[in-house]
């Protein structure tokens, strides 16, 4: 499985953006899709992951509603929704991909995209 990232960008604080994944290849092989983020001197970090159906997903405490993940299976790609967007959240964001159950590790992830920088200003 290959995935490739983008929408990454620079804005303002409390402006929104959109971050979207594309899968490629045996994507059959996918239940799970997620993403994470890096900051520059700090571990990888669990953003969202959300199920084959899209009907169930999970968010790294920090996100405290302001960011939605979905999928569109047809299209085998992923969103993350970002709203509100905060210096903090200045960071590479990568998206994976896992066989297994919603997984909020990143270990649990098998593939992996190239990343895409979102870099927010106050």
């Amino acid at each position: 499985v290959q995935l490739q990232a983008f929408g990454g960008g620079s804005v303002q604080a409390g402006d929104s953006l959109i971050l979207s994944c594309a899968a490629s290849g045996r994507t059959s092989s996918v239940y799970s899709m997620g993403w994470f983020r890096q900051a520059p001197g700090k571990e990888r970090e669990f953003v969202a992951t959300i199920s084959r159906s899209g009907g169930i997903g999970y968010y790294g405490d920090f996100v405290k509603g302001r960011f939605t993940m979905s999928r569109d299976n047809a299209k085998n790609t992923a969103a993350l929704q970002m709203s509100s967007l905060e210096p903090g959240d200045t960071a590479v964001y990568f998206c994976a991909a896992s066989s297994m159950m919603l997984p909020t590790e990143a270990p649990r992830y098998e593939y992996w995209g190239q990343g895409t920088l979102v870099t927010v200003s106050s």
